[in-house]
């Protein structure tokens, strides 16, 4: 029971003194109560409990560097060795794999790994390993066991958790939509291999309308393995044919072939049943110009809107009048002047005008 109650965890030396020190009280003086061994007892327990070996979780990037700490505290036991085991991924079973001596000496059981370094101090009873360029098979629990004297081998567990960027653990991946949430949904599945890491991937579905065409949605990217939130922009394509070809007149000699199309339509003028006077028309894409009004242009045009998904037409009808437009406009008023005056003197002579103005 006194063993128990101590608390050693390995070696029987301490229960046994004890143990000896009760039978020669008892033989030499019968006399004294047993309650001086449950002082003693009870005082070694003391200092047991009073020992502490500390340690904590570590959590590293993957490619990163881990620090595992490891000492005791409040003791003045004397340690004799430090030795470290891991159970990890390459290694499920527990094993033995660095001991560390007195005057720092570091030595390796059971295979050298030069990404191991130690980097405290064995005479402060401080057993910290380094552990560089680590990788998912270095996931696990790692193992620190100082052998002190009197007390035996106290010993303390650390947990090595490792995120592989991006893929480990699965990051929480969301759409933003805005205006278009109404009208595309989301799906979101996760695939898990055998190292750990796992593939996430995100699709956002919709119909191909029109209507959608170069609205800008995000893919937000979360998770415990990135430094920071991530945005990634994505502006909708929704490949379509040309729509409704209107032709917009842009001043009395100019014109542009308007439609709406994806990719961009490319345009083609032509003249119905004629070719083109080039040194009278100047065609620039969507836009036709010509450079002479004379009646020589007159014509039904056509514009040609073309992508790859389809093909549609505008037309535009020419008509230049022959003569100077001044001496038209002239003609014009003249004639709604002289029908101004004849219709104000048969008012007057037919008596209607002097009605109007008695009424």
């Amino acid at each position: 029971m006194a063993r128990k109650k101590i608390g050693w965890m390995d070696g029987a030396a301490p229960f046994l003194c004890v143990f000896l020190v009760s039978n020669f009280i008892l033989s030499k003086f019968s006399m004294i109560p047993c309650r001086l061994v449950l002082l003693a007892a009870l005082l070694l327990s003391r200092d047991a409990d009073a020992l502490q070996v500390i340690g904590g979780s570590v959590t590293v990037v993957q490619g990163g560097t881990a620090t595992l700490p490891c000492h005791v505290t409040d003791t003045n036991d004397d340690l004799t060795q430090i030795t470290w085991q891991r159970r990890t991924r390459e290694k499920p079973r527990n094993d033995n794999f660095i001991t560390i001596q007195p005057g720092n000496r570091l030595q390796f059981v059971n295979g050298h790994d030069d990404r191991f370094k130690y980097v405290g101090i064995f005479n402060d009873k401080n057993g910290t390993l380094q552990l560089s360029n680590v990788t998912l098979k270095d996931e696990g629990r790692y193992t620190c066991i100082f052998t002190l004297f009197p007390s035996g081998n106290q010993k303390t567990e650390i947990p090595l958790n490792l995120l592989a960027a991006g893929s480990r653990p699965p990051p929480e991946v969301r759409w933003l939509t805005g205006a278009l949430a109404d009208k595309v949904r989301t799906t979101t599945n996760s695939t898990q291999y055998d190292n750990g890491t796992t593939t996430t991937v995100s699709s956002l579905f919709g119909v191909p309308m029109r209507e959608i065409n170069g609205h800008q949605v995000q893919c937000v990217i979360s998770g415990d393995s990135l430094s920071k939130e991530e945005t990634l922009p994505f502006t909708i394509q929704v490949h379509f044919s040309p729509t409704e070809v209107n032709v917009s007149v842009i001043s009395e000699d100019s014109f542009e072939c308007v439609t709406e199309a994806n990719p961009n339509a490319n345009f083609t003028w032509s003249r119905s049943g004629q070719s083109f006077l080039q040194s009278a028309v100047k065609e620039e894409g969507a836009k036709l110009q010509l450079l002479s009004l004379t009646a020589s242009l007159n014509g039904l045009y056509e514009c040609e809107a073309a992508n790859s998904y389809g093909i549609k037409h505008g037309q535009l009808y020419v008509h230049v009048a022959s003569g100077a437009c001044s001496a038209a406009w002239a003609s014009f008023g003249l004639l709604l002047s002289m029908n101004f005056i004849g219709a104000t003197w048969f008012f007057y002579k037919s008596g209607r005008f002097q009605k109007c103005l008695e009424q």
